[in-house]
This record gives structure tokens, C-alpha cells and sequence, in this order.
């Protein structure tokens, strides 16, 4: 992950009207078909850096930037402290590599009201366009800390006061009316494939899982999804 932040490249209706919404749009290539269809975009962009094209696919990262490729100015990763900070619900990802999974993850966190994210810089999906596609928005305003050690984080994570719940299968406590959710936590999903990493699994204070009524396996945006939202009805459960 460049140090100079992430999110320079943004494609497709929703992500880059939310870039465009945050001032960060510095160039934005458009198919000529598309102006009278998104043309109340174009108001938060100057004219001087809008560029009509034929077709937008042959200089796009992903499959369908329906139209619309913006050049922006990258957003700054967090730090673990500011993440530490106040009454903290943060998503940890642990190594997940799907780009569609980790922006899913990323919509579910903000639409809860989660405080931030944290993903690796290194063996894991990058913030990509394809990222911020899937993301819908959610990360122009989500604060996100990009770290070169996820159990290193998670440690620092804990030294800042949050309690570190990871979700597994072979947990023993069901995550749903977990109390301690109402405490500053992190909770971590682990990649698509493995899980959770040995050391990640061993700075958890606590092993939960989520019930299922067969042995299938969840895709790690669902997991996400059921964490973060478990989060926000904890938390605003009567007392």
C-alpha cells in the first residue's frame, strides 16, 4: 500500500459521485453517452477537468466503470491511535484478499456506524477501484488504518484499550448479544480462505462465532456484515 494514502483511482456511478462529494475528483473521464444520464455530477467538478470520451473501458481497472473513471486525490490512512480513540467499534480484516469483499465490508462497517477499519498493507486485497466500487461511498468517510502486521495492530489496538474479539467457527460463544460489544472492541474477520492467522487468533482476548444452522462457511463480507451490525444493535439495545 503507497504511503501517500489510497483511493486515487475511482470508477463507476456511486463511488465517484461520493469522491466527487468530498472534493477529491482532480480529473474525470466520461463517456460522451453518459452526460445527459449523470450530468448533475458534473456540478462538483470543473469544467477544465471533465473529459469526454468514446469509452471509458480501455483505461479502467475494473470490469464495469459504468462510464465514469476519476482521477483523485488520494485519502490518508489513519493511525491505530486515532481508531483507539473514544468509544471505538472497529473491523479488523485480516488478510482478506477479494477487493468485492473487503469494499462489502467496508459499506456494512460504515452503515453501522462503526468508528474505522483496519486492513493490511501487505498479502491482502489493495484499497483498488474495484475496492471502492464495491465500497458504494463508504470509503470517503470511513477512517481506515493500513498496517504492516495485522496481530501487531491488534496488540496496539488493545494497549489503546479496545477488547479484540475474533470470529471463528470453532467458537464456543456466539457473537450475537455479546456484551462485551458494548466495551471499545475490535473485531476481526479472518481471510476468505484460512480464517484467521495463528498469531492474529492468539492476540484475540476472545473467540466468538456466529450460529448457522448447517457447517457452510461464510463468505467474509457476510461475516463482516453480521459483526458490524451486531455491533449497532448491541449498543442500541434498551438498558
Amino acid at each position: 500500500m503507497a504511503p501517500n494514502g489510497y483511493g486515487s483511482r475511482v470508477e463507476g456511478v456511486h463511488a465517484v459521485a461520493a469522491a466527487i462529494a468530498s472534493g477529491r475528483v482532480e480529473r474525470l473521464y466520461m463517456e460522451r453517452g453518459r452526460r445527459g444520464r449523470v450530468g448533475d455530477l458534473l456540478d462538483g467538478v470543473d469544467d477544465r477537468n471533465v473529459i469526454l470520451v468514446d469509452d471509458v473501458r480501455s483505461m479502467a481497472d475494473t470490469d464495469a466503470p459504468q462510464g465514469l473513471v476519476a482521477e483523485c486525490r488520494p485519502i490518508r490512512p489513519v493511525t491505530l491511535e486515532r481508531l483507539a480513540s473514544g468509544d471505538a467499534a472497529v473491523l479488523v480484516l485480516d488478510h482478506v484478499e477479494d477487493p468485492h469483499n473487503v469494499g462489502a465490508a467496508a459499506r456494512s462497517a460504515r452503515a453501522a456506524g462503526l468508528t474505522g477499519m483496519v486492513v493490511s498493507g501487505r498479502r491482502a486485497a489493495p484499497l483498488s477501484a474495484a475496492t471502492f466500487k464495491a465500497a458504494a461511498g463508504a470509503l470517503e468517510t470511513l477512517p481506515v488504518a493500513v498496517v504492516g502486521s495485522i496481530p501487531e495492530a491488534l496488540s496496539r489496538l488493545k494497549d489503546g484499550g479496545l477488547w479484540v474479539v475474533g470470529l471463528d467457527p470453532t467458537g464456543d460463544q456466539s457473537l450475537f448479544g455479546l456484551d462485551l460489544l458494548t466495551e471499545p472492541v475490535a473485531v476481526v474477520v479472518g481471510s476468505e480462505g484460512s480464517g484467521l492467522a495463528e498469531l492474529t487468533r492468539k492476540r484475540c482476548d476472545l473467540i466468538v462465532s456466529i450460529p448457522m444452522a448447517g457447517t457452510e462457511s461464510l463468505n467474509a463480507s457476510v461475516s463482516a456484515a453480521l459483526a458490524s451490525f451486531e455491533i449497532m444493535r448491541v449498543r442500541n439495545r434498551p438498558r
